[in-house]
């Protein structure tokens, strides 16, 4: 079983730095896991971690039901694909691919079958008893993905394995990650800041915001119920609109999130998936409201509108419209243009609700929501403050430090 349990870790580098809090996450045996997040949100230190590169503060690692949390890095059944060109330059392909077996004290025979199967199926057959300098960029990361699996570990760690490529190659090398998967006996763990990588690929997603866990879920869980305002802004591209400071508001009309003018009507649906409706209607609390551009579109009916920008983005055309004092990045209908007067439709059904201070979603799930068995499939994140307050006891901690230096 190449099963993998991250129970409660946190990781605090000597400076007092804090890049991983509390993390806890686990996956079954053969399943393609992606770690997303920005710059700094500890996707590569959780994978180094993981692989014991890096000494967990705080917490356990399981792999395959075994608990490896004080075991060294080589005896762990696992491989790490690194961003950053990591080959011996002086050795052949053949040799940089069966390094790690040759330093296990594998055979010669051993060797010779699993580098020249692996080469195979990445394609290196031909470029086998070259040096790294003679080899493209896409074929020395396929040299460095071929090195980790002619191990054929429990646990396939890779951490921005497509960093640096162009789109070309992103996309071949990718498709080689997805069919490798499928062959090997293994469970990955990829990790990336490109959210279409991650929603092409994962079976689940895990989103880190400066080492802390937002949401671990499946791909179209995370895009249509997310848990905070952080999730909803990460998952999509272009990004979601959000209308800030927007009140409830329920009258003989209906019910509506209203701010600076603009007055949105809730759907039925979003009333009844609203539980907590009653605590913020009429009155002081504030909503965050989140549309995403699919949702909205010009069109002949709806708010009015100017369009003040009209772009491409992967063969679809989004227009940015004024509305009211709001900027919204929507859908646009064929033949808008820069400038022009229109109306703007929103699917009322399709918007997000999240608190205002604690950027909670205030929407339940309904049957739309694909369930699994996974208990982090009803992981509630910390508020706003409360993450806040974790980041600032950290700094405390490090100025601490420096001062008694």
């Amino acid at each position: 079983m190449a099963s993998l349990k991250v129970n409660g870790v946190d990781k605090i580098f000597p400076s007092g730095s804090l890049a991983l809090y509390d993390i806890k996450f686990e996956t079954k045996d053969k399943e393609f896991i992606v770690i997303v997040g920005g710059e700094a949100s500890g996707k590569s230190t959780l994978l180094r971690v993981i692989a014991g590169l890096e000494e967990a503060s705080s917490g356990e690692i399981f792999i395959g039901g075994k608990d490896v949390t004080e075991v060294e890095p080589k005896d762990r059944e696992v491989a790490m694909v690194f961003k950053s060109n990591t080959l011996y330059p002086a050795l052949s392909v053949f040799d940089n691919m069966g390094f790690g077996l040759k330093a296990r004290k594998a055979s010669p025979t051993l060797i010779e079958q699993r580098v020249k199967s692996a080469a195979e199926i990445l394609g290196l057959t031909d470029v086998l008893y070259r040096k790294p300098k003679a080899l493209t960029a896409a074929q020395k990361q396929r040299v460095a993905i071929g090195r980790a699996i002619v191990r054929e570990p429990k646990l396939y760690l890779l951490d921005e394995p497509l960093s640096g490529l162009d789109d070309k190659l992103k996309a071949e090398l990718l498709n080689v990650i997805i069919n490798l998967q499928a062959r090997m006996e293994g469970t990955f763990v990829y990790a990336t800041k490109n959210v279409a990588e991650a929603m092409t690929v994962g079976t689940r997603i895990a989103v880190l915001k400066n080492g802390i866990l937002q949401q671990f879920d499946l791909p179209a869980n995370l895009y249509d119920y997310p848990a905070n305002a952080y999730v909803a802004f990460y998952i999509g591209a272009p990004s979601i609109n959000f209308i800030n400071k927007a009140k409830i508001i329920k009258d003989e009309n209906g019910v509506f999130a209203e701010e600076g003018g603009l007055k949105i009507p809730l759907s039925e649906k979003i009333i009844k998936r609203f539980a907590d409706i009653d605590v913020y209607a009429n009155a002081d609390k504030t909503v965050i409201v989140g549309i995403r551009p699919e949702d909205a579109q010009t069109s002949s009916e709806g708010f009015d509108t100017t369009v003040s920008k009209v772009e491409s983005d992967n063969g679809r055309v989004y227009a940015e419209c004024e509305l009211f004092s709001h900027s919204l990045v929507v859908s646009a209908a064929e033949g808008v243009s820069a400038g022009a007067k229109t109306k703007l439709k929103i699917d009322t059904d399709r918007i997000y609700l999240f608190d205002g201070e604690t950027r909670l979603t205030l929407l339940g799930r309904d049957e739309g929501y694909i369930k699994t068995d996974f208990a982090e499939a009803d992981y509630v994140p910390m508020t706003f403050k409360e993450e806040e307050e974790v980041k600032e006891k950290f700094k405390e901690k490090k100025a601490d430090k420096k001062k008694k230096r």
